[in-house]
This record gives structure tokens, sequence and C-alpha cells, in this order.
């Protein structure tokens, strides 16, 4: 039997780096000689799919009450400066712009809280302007002074910050599980990517929080990304910008607030790299740019074909269906590797032959598979089809992230689960300051995170630390990450 074709000769399982960098390059999605470390050009394929992503996320944060806001890219230098821990957290990654607004430094924004605070400071009133729930879509830019990947650490991020004010620390908790409930809808049911929600110790968390939420999900290589986070925010961090409410009672209170950052640029690594095979991307239907592709043989005498590609075209647009017709002159082997490179889930053949029989050829990218399907109903077969699609992809995910997880009840395997990119969890002494020694181990000596312990599910430790030994009051998850 001969070696399956494949668009590339890169195994994505044996080399995902180099598979990765490839699907960049040939499938369009970005463009890296723009010539700035770390800020790399998204192409049309990129910032179709980015865009379509946006949308749905977007859609989800309207539904539970959120209204869009568009503020400025620059932050004054005195709003970082009036919570200590927030600017130790940010200075080391801060853009500053070299001209000043009169004596004060400008800071390009690494994220928008103090943005969003000094303007809350004014529009929260009474507990009437409660709950205040805002969004922006948004660039934001931190000077990362690791290695740079492009879509998963740049120095420029794509992304969605909400920021929610409460009149009650328990409505504010509640905002944090919703946004958890909100990236498992979105992120994980249509996007297709698992994740673990999980509460970041003490010495991980967000810089002016009392508590970070992050999602983690992982990269074929083994190594975990950090997908959307949620913080309850500080209200020493809040009270710094005077933000406060008069309640039922004419009592003066300080709201709490949380902040949820989902980065479309990060998650669309996640989708690329969890999905994609050695032919290319392979897309959800859902965020496809283009969910059907028509490639149509006929020659210049060939009127009815044409019609019917027309009308093949008109009836799926009809229906919501984005398609895109391959008049180009390459051969069809060419237009074949083209868009199963470029992931568009359906492609469709029709020529004088399907004319006759009333039934054109419909190739399923994921499972590389042909199928005939009546021309009168093709329109409702493709969304059978690519509801069915999403699901396998989706089903697909999850078996190869569980498969991921690994328990492990000494050094000896953890290292070695580790080293064959798992996720690993274990007993642990502390997630506050006092076990910041054993992560240092971890972390040193394992090469690994401490990623932290579940937010979605309560599990009991017991037994002692895997790594110092003393009396384990946590089960946590650690990884290799970037």
């Amino acid at each position: 039997m001969g070696k399956k074709k494949t668009t590339f000769n890169i195994s994505k399982s044996e080399n995902f780096s180099e598979w990765y960098s490839e699907i960049l390059n040939k499938a369009e999605i970005v463009d890296l000689r723009y010539g700035v470390k770390g800020f790399v050009v998204i192409r049309p394929w990129g910032a179709r799919i980015i865009d379509k992503m946006y949308k749905i996320y977007e859609s989800a944060l309207r539904c539970t009450g959120h209204e869009a806001a568009i503020f400025p890219a620059v932050i004054p230098e005195k709003n970082f400066k009036r919570e200590s821990s927030h600017v130790d957290g940010f200075a080391p990654e801060v853009f500053w712009l070299d001209k000043k607004q009169g004596d004060e430094k400008l800071a390009l924004r690494p994220t928008s809280e103090t943005a969003f605070y000094e303007m809350y400071n004014l529009w929260i009133r009474s507990y009437r302007d409660l709950p205040m729930k805002i969004y922006q879509r948004a660039n934001v830019f931190r000077n990362e002074t690791k290695a740079t990947r492009p879509l998963i650490r740049s120095r420029e991020f794509h992304w969605i910050e909400s920021h929610d004010a409460f009149a009650t620390k328990k409505d504010a908790e509640a905002q944090v599980q919703d946004d958890i409930v909100m990236t498992e809808e979105v992120m994980h049911k249509i996007f297709g990517v698992p994740f673990l929600p999980m509460k970041r110790p003490q010495w991980d968390k967000f810089p002016g929080a009392e508590y970070t939420i992050g999602s983690d999900s992982i990269l074929p290589d083994g190594k975990v990304i950090q997908q959307p986070s949620t913080h309850l925010i500080s209200q020493h961090f809040v009270k710094a910008f005077d933000v406060k409410f008069v309640d039922e009672r004419e009592k003066e209170k300080t709201p709490w607030l949380t902040c949820y950052g989902p980065c479309m640029s990060r998650i669309l690594a996640s989708v690329i790299s969890v999905h994609g095979d050695d032919n290319g991307l392979v897309l959800p239907y859902t965020i496809s740019p283009v969910q059907v592709v028509v490639v149509p043989f006929y020659s210049e005498e060939s009127k009815k074909v044409r019609e019917m590609v027309e009308k093949i075209q008109k009836d799926l647009l009809g229906e919501h269906i984005d398609v895109r017709v391959d008049n180009s002159g390459k051969r069809p082997g060419e237009k074949f590797f083209h868009w199963e490179m470029k992931g568009v889930p359906f492609r469709i053949e029709i020529g004088e032959k399907e004319l006759e029989s009333g039934e054109v050829i419909v190739f399923i990218r994921d499972t590389r598979e042909k199928i005939s399907v009546r021309i009168d109903d093709l329109a409702e077969s493709i969304k059978n089809l690519g509801a069915e699609y999403d699901s396998r992809l989706l089903a697909r995910a999850d078996d190869s992230f569980k498969s991921k997880i690994v328990d492990c009840k000494d050094k000896v395997s953890i290292k070695k689960a580790l080293k064959l990119g798992k996720i690993v969890k274990f007993s642990f002494c502390s997630v506050e300051n006092d076990g910041a020694k054993c992560a240092e181990f971890v972390e040193k000596e394992l090469e690994a995170r401490v990623m932290g312990i579940r937010a979605d599910i309560e599990e009991k430790a017991s037994g002692k630390c895997v790594i110092c030994g003393e009396k384990s009051n946590v089960i946590i998850y650690a990884g290799k990450s970037y």
C-alpha cells in the first residue's frame, strides 16, 4: 500500500513546532515578515476566522447583559501608580510612549482595568447603576521578554475584555462562575477547544486580584497554553480609584469588580493546533470563513452546469452558509489541496455527470470521505452535516485532552508524565503563599508550572504533599507551559 498523500511532508505528531509554523504560512493565517519582533500581520484568512470568533463571543456577552464600549489605547502613568501590586506586576511589560502628555508618561495598554475604573468612578453613583457590565474588543500590548511565538505568545494580543461591577461580593463571584460557563459554552463547545478551569495559586494571581481563574488548554507538543482568565478584583484596587456607590439605605459602599479576557488570537492558535492534521487546517464549520467551496467541472459550452452552480451558490447563501465557487484556472488537484489546506469543511464537486444524476459529490474535510447528496436537498444536508462535523471535532478533541491528564503519586511519575507531554495532578501542601517553595521546586527541578486547583469541581486531598512530604491540603495540576 502506498504512503498516504498529504499536503506537505511534516508530521504534526512528530514535529509539532515545524508543523505549526508551516500551517500558519501555507494556510495564509499570518505573515511574519513585518520586521518587528513579537508583532505579526494577520492575513485575510486568519482575520476572517478571528472576526467570526469575535462575533460569537460578543453575542454571548450581550446575552448576559454586557454592553460594548471603546476605550483609548493609551493609559496615563498615574493610573498604574494608584495600585502598587498592579504596577509592579505589569511594569516590566509596559510599552511607554516617547511623547508625554504634559509631564506625564503614557503607556500602550497592557490591560484596561485602570482605564475602566477611572470612568467607573464617574459612572457609578447608586445601587441602581449596578450591575454595570461593559466589554470592549481591543488590542493590548505587552513587552514580552520570553521567546515569542505567532498567536501563542506575542507582544500584541487581539482580545475582548469585560469589566463588571456589582453591589456584593456574592454577585461578583457568581459572575466569575458565569465567565467559566461562557468559556465552556463558547471556546469549548463551539470552537472545540477543551480546557481546565484552574484557580491560580496566590503567588500566580493577576496583579491586583483577590483571586484568578485561568482556563488552561494543551497543545500537541504537551505544553499548556492559558486561554480566557477571569479575576475577582481586590477591593484595595477598586478603592485606589475611589469607586463608590450609595446603597438602598443611603450608605456609601465599595462595589466588587471582576474582569474577563478571552484572547481571540490565542484561541485561534489552539483551534489550529487541536484540530489541524497533516493536510493543513481543520476548521470547525461554525467559524470557517468559507464553509463550502464549489469546484465545478465544465467546458465553455456547459451552460447548464454553470447555471446550476449559480443556483447552488444562491441557495446556500440564502441559508446563511458561507460558500465560495472556485472558478480559478488551477487544475482540479491544485484546487482540492488549496481548500483542504485552508480547512474548508465541505467541497462540492459538480459537472455534467452530476447534473444528469441530480446528485453532487461532497468531500468532507476531517474524515476525507466523499458522499453523494441530492442537489435539491443540498442546503439542508450541508447544515446537518455541519452540525455533525463540529460534534465530531469536539468529541475527538475531548478524547485527546482527557488522555493527557495523569494522576501521579511521586516525583518520578510526575517527571515521566511531563516528559511525555501530559498534565499532571498530585497531592500538594498549599496554594497559599506557604506553598510557593514547593512550586519553585516544580518549576526548577521538574521544569513545569503549578497551574492551581480545579475551579469547577471540588477535589479532596489526602496523604502527604508529593514535593515536601507535609500534609496535603489540595490536589494541584501542573504542566510545561508557553
